[in-house]
Protein backbone atom coordinates (compact mmCIF):
# COMPACT_ATOMS: atom_id res chain seq x y z
CA UNK A 1 0.00 0.00 0.00
CA UNK A 2 1.06 3.60 -0.78
CA UNK A 3 0.70 6.36 1.99
CA UNK A 4 0.36 9.98 0.52
CA UNK A 5 1.53 12.32 2.95
CA UNK A 6 0.20 16.00 2.53
CA UNK A 7 0.81 18.35 5.19
CA UNK A 8 -1.31 21.90 5.15
CA UNK A 9 -1.08 24.63 6.51
CA UNK A 10 -4.36 27.63 5.17
CA UNK A 11 -5.13 24.93 2.05
CA UNK A 12 -8.48 24.77 2.14
CA UNK A 13 -9.44 26.04 -1.14
CA UNK A 14 -6.89 23.38 -2.68
CA UNK A 15 -7.78 20.53 -1.13
CA UNK A 16 -10.96 19.22 -2.58
CA UNK A 17 -9.27 19.85 -6.18
CA UNK A 18 -5.91 17.31 -4.81
CA UNK A 19 -7.98 14.97 -3.26
CA UNK A 20 -9.91 14.53 -6.79
CA UNK A 21 -6.52 14.66 -8.87
CA UNK A 22 -5.23 12.07 -6.66
CA UNK A 23 -8.40 9.55 -6.09
CA UNK A 24 -8.14 9.70 -10.51
CA UNK A 25 -4.53 8.85 -10.47
CA UNK A 26 -4.66 6.33 -8.24
CA UNK A 27 -8.46 4.57 -9.56
CA UNK A 28 -6.93 4.26 -12.88
CA UNK A 29 -3.90 3.02 -11.77
CA UNK A 30 -5.34 0.74 -9.46
CA UNK A 31 -3.25 1.49 -6.49
CA UNK A 32 -4.04 0.69 -3.71
CA UNK A 33 -3.45 3.87 -1.34
CA UNK A 34 -3.91 5.71 2.09
CA UNK A 35 -4.09 9.92 2.20
CA UNK A 36 -3.24 11.33 5.54
CA UNK A 37 -3.89 15.02 5.72
CA UNK A 38 -1.95 16.75 8.00
CA UNK A 39 -3.38 20.28 9.53
CA UNK A 40 -0.44 22.00 10.54
CA UNK A 41 -2.88 24.80 13.35
CA UNK A 42 -4.37 26.30 9.97
CA UNK A 43 -6.32 28.86 10.91
CA UNK A 44 -8.86 29.12 7.98
CA UNK A 45 -11.59 26.61 7.47
CA UNK A 46 -8.61 23.58 6.04
CA UNK A 47 -9.52 21.04 9.01
CA UNK A 48 -13.11 21.63 7.52
CA UNK A 49 -12.45 20.58 4.57
CA UNK A 50 -10.12 17.78 5.59
CA UNK A 51 -12.86 16.13 7.91
CA UNK A 52 -15.59 16.27 5.05
CA UNK A 53 -12.73 14.48 2.82
CA UNK A 54 -12.48 12.08 5.20
CA UNK A 55 -16.53 11.53 5.57
CA UNK A 56 -16.84 11.03 1.78
CA UNK A 57 -13.95 8.47 1.61
CA UNK A 58 -12.54 6.01 3.11
CA UNK A 59 -8.99 6.09 2.66
CA UNK A 60 -8.43 9.52 3.31
CA UNK A 61 -7.73 10.14 7.38
CA UNK A 62 -6.91 13.37 9.03
CA UNK A 63 -4.52 14.16 11.55
CA UNK A 64 -4.87 18.46 13.61
CA UNK A 65 -1.61 19.57 15.42
CA UNK A 66 -2.84 21.51 18.30
CA UNK A 67 -0.63 24.60 16.76
CA UNK A 68 1.82 25.26 13.81
CA UNK A 69 4.79 22.95 14.75
CA UNK A 70 6.46 23.28 11.17
CA UNK A 71 6.44 20.93 7.83
CA UNK A 72 9.14 18.94 9.32
CA UNK A 73 6.81 17.82 12.35
CA UNK A 74 4.06 17.47 9.97
CA UNK A 75 5.60 15.02 8.14
CA UNK A 76 6.56 13.33 11.53
CA UNK A 77 3.37 12.84 12.58
CA UNK A 78 2.06 11.65 9.43
CA UNK A 79 4.71 9.57 8.69
CA UNK A 80 3.99 7.85 11.97
CA UNK A 81 0.92 7.35 11.87
CA UNK A 82 0.58 5.73 8.12
CA UNK A 83 0.61 2.24 7.56
CA UNK A 84 1.97 1.78 3.59
CA UNK A 85 4.92 -0.18 2.51
CA UNK A 86 5.77 3.03 0.56
CA UNK A 87 5.65 6.77 1.48
CA UNK A 88 4.90 9.69 -1.17
CA UNK A 89 5.28 13.37 0.40
CA UNK A 90 3.68 16.20 -1.76
CA UNK A 91 2.65 19.65 -1.28
CA UNK A 92 -1.35 20.87 -0.70
CA UNK A 93 -0.58 23.65 -2.85
CA UNK A 94 -1.61 22.11 -6.19
CA UNK A 95 2.06 22.63 -7.53
CA UNK A 96 3.18 19.32 -7.34
CA UNK A 97 1.36 17.23 -9.92
CA UNK A 98 -0.50 13.79 -8.25
CA UNK A 99 -0.12 12.23 -11.89
CA UNK A 100 3.43 11.37 -12.10
CA UNK A 101 3.19 9.25 -8.51
CA UNK A 102 3.07 6.45 -11.08
CA UNK A 103 6.78 7.52 -12.46
CA UNK A 104 7.62 7.61 -8.84
CA UNK A 105 6.75 4.20 -8.03
CA UNK A 106 8.08 2.93 -11.50
CA UNK A 107 11.57 4.08 -9.92
CA UNK A 108 10.98 2.37 -7.05
CA UNK A 109 9.97 -0.85 -8.18
CA UNK A 110 13.35 -0.76 -10.74
CA UNK A 111 15.31 -0.92 -7.00
CA UNK A 112 15.10 2.82 -5.77
CA UNK A 113 14.80 3.21 -2.55
CA UNK A 114 14.02 7.13 -2.27
CA UNK A 115 13.15 8.90 -5.55
CA UNK A 116 13.46 12.89 -5.44
CA UNK A 117 11.26 14.78 -7.37
CA UNK A 118 13.15 17.36 -9.70
CA UNK A 119 10.96 21.00 -10.72
CA UNK A 120 12.85 20.89 -13.74
CA UNK A 121 11.28 23.82 -15.34
CA UNK A 122 9.78 25.80 -12.50
CA UNK A 123 7.12 28.53 -12.53
CA UNK A 124 8.39 30.37 -9.47
CA UNK A 125 9.57 33.86 -9.48
CA UNK A 126 12.98 34.25 -10.54
CA UNK A 127 14.40 35.21 -7.04
CA UNK A 128 12.86 32.16 -5.49
CA UNK A 129 14.56 29.91 -8.52
CA UNK A 130 18.10 31.46 -8.05
CA UNK A 131 18.32 30.99 -3.96
CA UNK A 132 17.42 27.67 -4.88
CA UNK A 133 19.63 26.42 -7.00
CA UNK A 134 22.54 28.14 -4.99
CA UNK A 135 20.96 26.14 -1.96
CA UNK A 136 20.74 23.09 -3.57
CA UNK A 137 24.52 23.43 -5.32
CA UNK A 138 25.53 23.98 -1.52
CA UNK A 139 24.21 21.06 -0.49
CA UNK A 140 24.89 18.60 -3.22
CA UNK A 141 28.68 19.78 -2.19
CA UNK A 142 28.15 19.40 1.04
CA UNK A 143 26.65 16.08 1.48
CA UNK A 144 28.50 14.12 -1.82
CA UNK A 145 24.37 13.80 -2.72
CA UNK A 146 24.44 15.30 -6.07
CA UNK A 147 20.22 16.36 -6.90
CA UNK A 148 19.12 19.26 -8.83
CA UNK A 149 16.11 20.08 -6.30
CA UNK A 150 16.78 18.79 -2.49
CA UNK A 151 13.69 20.61 -1.48
CA UNK A 152 11.20 19.39 -3.52
CA UNK A 153 7.91 18.59 -2.09
CA UNK A 154 7.13 15.22 -4.23
CA UNK A 155 8.86 12.33 -2.77
CA UNK A 156 8.38 8.55 -2.70
CA UNK A 157 10.15 6.41 -0.43
CA UNK A 158 10.05 3.19 1.10
CA UNK A 159 9.16 2.22 4.61
CA UNK A 160 12.75 1.02 5.64
CA UNK A 161 13.84 4.72 4.57
CA UNK A 162 11.00 6.17 7.05
CA UNK A 163 12.22 4.08 9.51
CA UNK A 164 15.67 5.09 9.31
CA UNK A 165 16.29 8.63 8.87
CA UNK A 166 14.74 11.19 11.72
CA UNK A 167 12.56 13.96 11.15
CA UNK A 168 12.56 17.58 13.68
CA UNK A 169 13.44 21.15 13.26
CA UNK A 170 13.24 21.96 10.30
CA UNK A 171 15.42 18.72 8.21
CA UNK A 172 12.23 17.75 5.75
CA UNK A 173 14.84 19.42 3.28
CA UNK A 174 17.63 16.85 4.21
CA UNK A 175 15.36 13.38 3.63
CA UNK A 176 17.13 13.15 0.86
CA UNK A 177 20.74 13.59 2.44
CA UNK A 178 19.83 11.46 4.92
CA UNK A 179 18.85 8.61 3.03
CA UNK A 180 21.86 9.12 1.24
CA UNK A 181 23.99 8.59 4.44
CA UNK A 182 22.41 5.55 5.44
CA UNK A 183 23.07 4.19 2.27
CA UNK A 184 20.14 4.41 0.66
CA UNK A 185 20.12 4.27 -3.35
CA UNK A 186 18.47 7.91 -4.27
CA UNK A 187 17.70 8.56 -7.50
CA UNK A 188 15.71 12.38 -9.00
CA UNK A 189 12.75 12.43 -11.32
CA UNK A 190 11.89 14.98 -13.45
CA UNK A 191 8.53 16.20 -12.70
CA UNK A 192 5.90 18.43 -14.05
CA UNK A 193 5.60 22.38 -11.53
CA UNK A 194 2.82 23.78 -12.07
CA UNK A 195 1.39 27.33 -11.01
CA UNK A 196 0.38 28.55 -7.93
CA UNK A 197 -3.37 28.88 -7.96
CA UNK A 198 -4.37 29.38 -4.13
CA UNK A 199 -2.37 31.03 -1.07
CA UNK A 200 0.56 32.58 -0.63
CA UNK A 201 4.47 31.22 -1.10
CA UNK A 202 5.79 30.30 2.73
CA UNK A 203 9.65 31.49 1.25
CA UNK A 204 11.28 34.29 2.43
CA UNK A 205 15.01 35.50 3.41
CA UNK A 206 14.77 33.79 6.82
CA UNK A 207 13.85 30.42 5.81
CA UNK A 208 17.48 30.33 3.18
CA UNK A 209 19.27 31.07 6.51
CA UNK A 210 18.03 28.71 8.03
CA UNK A 211 18.54 26.17 5.44
CA UNK A 212 21.97 26.85 5.60
CA UNK A 213 22.20 26.70 9.28
CA UNK A 214 20.24 22.86 9.38
CA UNK A 215 22.87 21.97 6.06
CA UNK A 216 25.50 22.36 8.47
CA UNK A 217 23.85 20.52 10.95
CA UNK A 218 22.87 17.34 8.54
CA UNK A 219 26.42 17.68 7.56
CA UNK A 220 27.95 17.33 10.43
CA UNK A 221 25.66 14.86 12.15
CA UNK A 222 25.57 12.49 8.65
CA UNK A 223 29.79 12.73 8.52
CA UNK A 224 31.20 13.24 12.22
CA UNK A 225 27.80 12.49 14.25
CA UNK A 226 29.59 9.73 15.83
CA UNK A 227 33.08 11.02 15.88
CA UNK A 228 32.69 14.73 17.12
CA UNK A 229 36.44 13.86 18.10
CA UNK A 230 37.49 13.53 14.81
CA UNK A 231 36.62 17.37 14.00
CA UNK A 232 36.49 19.16 17.28
CA UNK A 233 39.71 17.31 18.45
CA UNK A 234 41.78 18.17 15.37
CA UNK A 235 40.77 21.47 15.62
CA UNK A 236 42.00 21.50 18.28
CA UNK A 237 45.19 19.60 17.91
CA UNK A 238 45.81 22.40 15.13
CA UNK A 239 45.52 25.13 17.60
CA UNK A 240 47.49 23.54 19.39
CA UNK A 241 50.38 22.80 17.73
CA UNK A 242 50.28 26.42 16.19
CA UNK A 243 50.71 27.98 19.59
CA UNK A 244 53.20 25.54 20.41
CA UNK A 245 55.25 26.44 17.34
CA UNK A 246 55.14 30.46 18.32
CA UNK A 247 56.31 29.54 22.10
CA UNK A 248 59.21 27.51 20.53
CA UNK A 249 60.12 30.08 17.92
CA UNK A 250 59.95 33.14 20.84
CA UNK A 251 62.04 30.59 22.87
CA UNK A 252 64.84 30.91 20.13
CA UNK A 253 64.85 34.23 19.52
CA UNK A 254 65.30 34.68 23.46
CA UNK A 255 67.87 31.87 23.04
CA UNK A 256 70.19 32.79 20.41
CA UNK A 257 69.81 36.61 20.45
CA UNK A 258 69.31 37.05 24.19
CA UNK A 259 66.12 38.81 23.78
CA UNK A 260 62.85 38.55 26.16
CA UNK A 261 60.31 35.93 24.34
CA UNK A 262 57.65 37.98 25.51
CA UNK A 263 58.60 41.22 25.15
CA UNK A 264 58.77 43.66 22.36
CA UNK A 265 61.97 46.12 21.64
CA UNK A 266 60.34 49.00 23.41
CA UNK A 267 58.79 46.74 26.76
CA UNK A 268 55.06 48.25 25.47
CA UNK A 269 53.34 44.89 26.51
CA UNK A 270 53.43 41.18 25.33
CA UNK A 271 54.54 40.31 22.21
CA UNK A 272 51.46 39.73 19.76
CA UNK A 273 52.89 36.66 18.56
CA UNK A 274 53.04 35.26 22.36
CA UNK A 275 49.63 36.28 23.17
CA UNK A 276 48.29 34.62 20.10
CA UNK A 277 50.24 31.77 20.72
CA UNK A 278 49.03 31.29 24.35
CA UNK A 279 45.31 32.28 23.38
CA UNK A 280 46.13 29.31 20.54
CA UNK A 281 47.06 26.30 23.19
CA UNK A 282 44.11 27.46 25.41
CA UNK A 283 41.53 27.35 22.34
CA UNK A 284 43.30 23.98 21.07
CA UNK A 285 42.97 22.53 24.81
CA UNK A 286 39.37 23.42 25.30
CA UNK A 287 38.06 22.18 21.67
CA UNK A 288 39.93 18.43 22.96
CA UNK A 289 37.84 18.87 26.06
CA UNK A 290 34.81 19.52 23.95
CA UNK A 291 35.30 16.68 21.81
CA UNK A 292 36.03 14.33 24.71
CA UNK A 293 32.69 15.33 25.87
CA UNK A 294 30.62 14.96 23.10
CA UNK A 295 32.28 11.55 22.20
CA UNK A 296 31.37 10.30 26.00
CA UNK A 297 27.68 11.82 25.15
CA UNK A 298 27.37 9.63 21.56
CA UNK A 299 28.92 6.89 23.49
CA UNK A 300 26.09 7.05 26.16
CA UNK A 301 23.28 7.83 23.77
CA UNK A 302 24.08 5.77 20.26
CA UNK A 303 22.10 2.61 19.36
CA UNK A 304 23.57 -0.20 17.40
CA UNK A 305 20.74 0.60 14.30
CA UNK A 306 22.28 4.08 14.49
CA UNK A 307 25.63 2.71 13.37
CA UNK A 308 24.24 0.51 9.82
CA UNK A 309 21.71 -0.16 8.16
CA UNK A 310 20.65 -3.73 6.66
CA UNK A 311 19.86 -3.82 3.17
CA UNK A 312 19.16 -7.59 3.30
CA UNK A 313 19.25 -10.97 5.49
CA UNK A 314 18.42 -14.27 5.13
CA UNK A 315 17.10 -14.92 8.18
CA UNK A 316 13.78 -13.47 7.38
CA UNK A 317 11.16 -15.77 8.97
CA UNK A 318 13.17 -15.10 12.23
CA UNK A 319 13.58 -11.48 11.77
Amino acid sequence: MLSIIVPVFNEAESLRQLHFEIDETCSVRKIDVEIIFVDDGSTDDTWGAVRNLAERDARVRGLRLRRNFGKTAALAAGIHSSQGDLVCMMDADLQDDPAEIPALLEKIAAGSDLVNGWKKHRLDPWHKVYASHVFNLMVSRLTGLKLHDHNCGLKCFRREVASEIRLYGDLHRFIPAQAHARGFKVVELAVHHRPRKFGHSKYGVRRFLIGFLDLLTVSFLTKLGQRPQHLLGAMGLMLFALGGCGLVGLLLVWLLKNVPPYWNAAPAGPSPLFTGSVAALLMGMQFMSLGFVAALLVASTVRDADTYSIAERTDVDSA
